[in-house]
């Protein structure tokens, strides 16, 4: 049930506004003065407030204020006995959802609680979402306790609320765009636009366009003004992964924006004055790139001005199980199934594998194990034949067409159907005990 709360010291029309108010269905609390008020506020969950202009502790027209910085969720309808144009427009300035006349507007009362209670629920859905994307992309989200990651995650918090351009290192696929997403959710422009750019998806003119927009006309094609990324990410932060790949030509133009905030579109003669922070990706080694002339020395150190290196996922090799974990669960609940672990077996070949796509490729893999998987418990049968393999150490000794990789795979399923009876699995493959034994022997199982 919605609250509504009637702040006004004239008991007789305060008692009479909330016997008409609960007619429709509300709850409804009274105050008589601002101090009750704020009791009321902060023992209840209020959506609208109407509230007079003139109390015996307090103007209205100032309390909006307060209560727009303290109770940002709920709506406010200031309420006078003689309305004057002055203190309405003060009222809406301050935050109040409406300025309305008593007698005269008694009739606009009910409608107008309904539309503040509209805007208060939006109000409350927003904080919602925003709370979602919040805790998505926070620095909490970023799964692993490896010394290696919570280095890199304690310097992404200390440069956070800064505003200064940061350059992630790192191999393709160990999260750089993550970390940047969670640098800008922690900084002070988190309400502002987060806007991904990957330099290497375009050719030269078009990744122009894409960045810094077009003036219609300026090339065959151009029929309308584009805006560009950097002015969509205006006040908030622009992420530039594989900037390594950024042509020579760019590579001046991006310089500029770092030095002094302005471009030029293409096919425009005014620079476009923009106020965005820089984060930039590479998996490249830049130093090599600029003694080979392929990246600007001037605009390097200007990207650097904090370096912050993400670890391959082999040299955090204690994240990989929860990882997994974490992985596991999100596909199992997308695929409608029911996955409670993650076998000893299947860890340890995880664990063993050199991963050289990094989390993306343990991603990957894991959603082909979920979706190979009938049971609850993802099992080393699951995993790509390779896979297991190369974490065995016995990659050169069998291919993926071999019998023999085929009857490893079979002992494997038999095993863990018997959850490592061997006396049963032998019994199922109808072969004697010992040469179960031998096997599981050549096999490494």
């Amino acid at each position: 049930m919605n609250k509504i709360l009637i702040i006004d010291d004239e008991e007789k029309l305060r008692g009479l506004l909330a016997r008409i108010i609960k007619l429709e269905g509300f709850e409804v609390l009274e105050a008589g003065d601002l101090k009750s008020a704020v009791r009321k506020l902060d023992q209840s969950d209020i959506d609208v407030v109407l509230c007079d202009v003139k109390l015996p502790d307090g103007n209205g027209v100032e309390f909006v204020k307060t209560l727009r910085e303290k109770y940002p969720l709920l709506e406010v309808i200031l309420l006078t006995a003689y309305g004057n144009i002055p203190d309405g427009v003060q009222a809406i300035k301050s935050g109040a959802f409406d300025y309305i006349t008593k007698g005269d507007d008694n009739n606009k009362i009910i409608p107008l609680i309904y539309r503040a209670l509209e805007k208060a629920e939006l109000n409350k859905r927003v904080q919602k979402l925003e709370k979602q994307v919040s805790d998505k992309y926070s620095f909490h989200s970023i799964i692993g306790k490896s010394r290696n990651i919570t280095a890199s995650i304690e310097l992404a918090r200390r440069v956070a609320p800064t505003d200064t351009t940061v350059l992630l290192l790192g191999e393709t696929g160990t999260g750089k765009e993550v970390f940047a997403q969670s640098i800008h959710q922690a900084s002070p422009r988190a309400k502002k636009s987060f806007v991904a750019i990957n330099c290497s998806a375009f050719g030269k003119d078009l990744l122009e366009s894409e960045m810094f927009g077009h003036k219609a006309g300026a090339f065959t094609g151009a029929i309308r003004d584009k805006k560009g990324l950097f002015e969509e990410a205006n006040s908030g932060t622009i992420f530039l992964d594989e900037i390594g790949e950024l042509a020579s030509e760019l590579q001046a133009k991006l310089l500029r924006v770092l030095e002094t905030g302005e471009f030029i579109k293409i096919g425009e003669t005014v620079p476009t004055k923009v106020n965005v922070r820089i984060i930039a990706a590479t998996n490249r080694d830049l130093q090599k790139e600029i003694a080979s002339g392929d990246f600007r020395s001037d605009l390097f150190y200007r990207l650097s001005v904090f370096q912050i290196t993400i670890p391959a996922l082999r040299e955090r090799v204690e994240d990989i199980g929860p990882l997994a974990t974490e992985f596991a669960t999100r596909f199992a609940l997308k695929a409608n199934k029911k996955i409670k672990s993650l076998s000893r077996d299947f860890i340890a070949a995880l664990e063993h594998y050199a991963w050289n796509g990094n989390i993306r490729e343990l991603k990957n893999v894991i959603e082909r194990s979920v979706i190979l998987t009938d049971g609850e418990e993802l099992n080393v049968e699951s995993l790509p034949f390779e896979l297991l393999q190369i974490s065995n150490g016995n990659s050169k000794n069998l291919s993926a067409f071999s019998l023999a990789s085929a009857e490893k795979l079979h002992l494997q399923k038999i095993l863990n159907y018997t959850k490592g009876n061997k006396a049963e699995a032998a019994r199922l493959l109808e072969i004697g005990i010992a040469t179960l034994y031998r096997k599981i022997d050549e096999y490494k199982l």
